[in-house]
């Protein structure tokens, strides 16, 4: 796996192919000219690391290949100031298991270690030096900028606390202190490209080159996430694991535009197959086994249906536990064992051995039983003008009746049969008489006085649970308790984003099959 031979232009095409943007492209071209180039990929040390992360160990592979010398940074600082997603007492031991895994990671898809740098943040980053650097950062950088830089990557809240703030300018800061020509990441943190280009000069630094792979769908059709069960396939999780999980993945005849197994094969089983092939075993009744030399040709014969889901979820199935099983392998140990209960502490227990639901307490959107429901008649209220009469069908034995405040707003065909998200334990209300016993979800604007309701993706189903993205651990509340005011503590940070997206706190409102969405409201308020 070295750069033997290789020419300024294959290097280049190494270092790039696969990717969806390059910044600085005619220096990097530049620096090959002359050297090989130093380039680092971080990676915040919160949730467990899941299969997806073999997307850009796949790309540090090329690099390698290239005669990059590469660093990994373990940016165990950064995940305690991103909102705090990682303890200060937990990050020494996640720093340890994330540096275990991904050792593991790609010694599976056999990079060798001796090429590659390992650095923890807080080896340098609280040294006087940088620390001063940080310093002539914040009286340099404006409080829009930093919270613009951040807004794809940092955990976005109304009120932000100073450390998201801080986040960008030491991700900038990192590239000079690391010594590194270019840095890797996902097109997600292009901001924070763009604000150190633009910061970095500033302070007498130079401007590094950029690289950025595109976001990979999950398994559900979109961001791969620790969050959604469904959407993340667990390093360690067992084969039987693995089957069931690819079974549920979304994975549409023909569709190769939003289709994680599909992207999964493109971007690392394809690229890390030592041969440039890939081969989708079949019966002979069902046409036989068949190879792709490249992904063009999969694509192909995907969208024109000659390859079926059932073909390519157990090529993906086999070919994904080969290179998880060396990770599996790993982390068999006793001590292995240890280090994950220590890094990843199960829920607290309660008296009498149950384990307590942490999210019961803090309010948390995990606490709110959000649902799709089909509203299957709808009505005018018999004694208020502004109000409707709906009931709405959530997969329980009965149907829910829901007095909503739609009537002049949203016309009452619009709602037949309408497929939306509602909010079904908050503590049934009467309103003028009649008990409504959930709430429909819309984003809502007051001036001018627009509503519309929420849309969730498409081909969900009726009792389909919608949660809060990196929010769906434990279960909701069986009824909020009024006097607690849960959802309205909750409800002032929801709202629909740029792109129209439900959203809490910045973080996506979903199902298992993607985004719930407004239909054009931007920045709206939902309630």
């Amino acid at each position: 796996m070295g750069e033997a031979g290789l020419s300024p232009e294959e290097k280049y095409h190494l270092i790039t192919r696969n990717l969806q943007e390059v910044l600085q492209e005619e220096k990097l071209k530049e620096v090959l000219k002359e050297r090989d180039v130093k380039v680092y990929w971080g990676t915040a040390t919160t949730g467990k690391p899941h299969v997806a992360y073999f997307v850009p160990m796949s790309k540090i592979a090329d690099f390698l290949k290239a005669g990059c010398e590469v660093t990994i940074l373990f940016a165990d600082l950064h995940a305690y100031l991103d909102n705090m997603k990682a303890p200060w007492e937990l990050l020494a031991q996640r720093v340890i298991y994330y540096e275990t895994a991904i050792k593991a990671m790609l010694q599976s898809i056999g990079v060798p270690l001796d090429k590659l740098k390992f650095v923890r943040g807080t080896d340098y980053q609280l040294s006087r030096e940088y620390t001063l650097d940080v310093y002539k950062l914040t009286s340099l950088v404006t409080e829009h900028d930093a919270k613009k830089a951040g807004a794809e990557v940092v955990k976005q809240v109304d009120h932000p606390l100073l450390s998201g703030l801080l986040y960008p300018g030491l991700q900038a800061l990192d590239e000079e202190y690391l010594k590194v020509d270019a840095q890797f990441g996902g097109v997600d943190q292009r901001k924070i490209f763009t604000f150190a280009e633009k910061y970095l000069p500033s302070l007498g630094y130079t401007k590094r080159i950029h690289l950025m792979n595109p976001m990979v769908p999950g398994l559900t059709g979109s961001k791969m996430s620790s969050s959604e069960e469904d959407s993340k396939i667990d390093l360690l999780d067992a084969a039987s694991a693995v089957k069931k999980k690819l079974k549920k993945a979304f994975c549409e005849p023909g569709n190769v535009t939003d289709n994680g197994v599909l992207s999964f094969v493109k971007f690392v089983l394809l690229p890390l197959s030592e041969n440039g092939e890939f081969t989708v075993e079949r019966k002979p009744e069902n046409g036989g086994s068949v190879t792709f030399k490249d992904y063009e040709s999969l694509e192909k014969a995907f969208a024109e249906q000659s390859i079926h889901p059932g073909d390519l979820k157990p090529a993906v199935e086999r070919e994904l536990n080969r290179l998880m099983e060396p990770v599996r392998q790993v982390f068999q140990t006793p001590d292995m064992k240890a280090l994950i209960s220590r890094a990843y502490p199960p829920p607290p227990k309660k008296k009498g051995g149950q384990v307590a639901n942490a999210a019961s307490e803090e309010i948390s959107p995990v606490r709110l039983d959000l649902r799709v429901g089909r509203i299957i008649s709808v009505e005018k209220h018999p004694d208020a003008d502004t109000l409707y009469v709906e009931k709405v069908d959530l997969g329980e034995e009965q149907p829910r009746t829901v007095v909503s405040g739609l009537a002049g707003l949203v016309p009452m065909e619009t709602l037949q049969d309408y497929l939306g998200v509602f909010l079904c334990n908050l503590k049934p209300q009467k309103m003028r008489g009649i008990e409504s016993q959930a709430m429909l979800m819309c984003a809502s604007i007051d001036d001018p006085r627009c509503v519309e309701p929420l849309v969730p993706p498409e081909g969900s189903a009726v009792g389909d649970r919608v949660f809060v993205e990196n929010y769906n651990t434990g279960s909701p509340d069986e009824r909020l308790n009024p006097k607690k005011k849960i959802w309205e503590k909750l409800q002032p940070d929801m709202k629909t984003s740029e792109e129209c997206v439900a959203q809490w706190s910045g973080n996506p409102i979903m199902t298992k099959l993607g985004l719930v969405k407004s239909k054009s409201m931007k920045n709206a308020p939902i309630k």
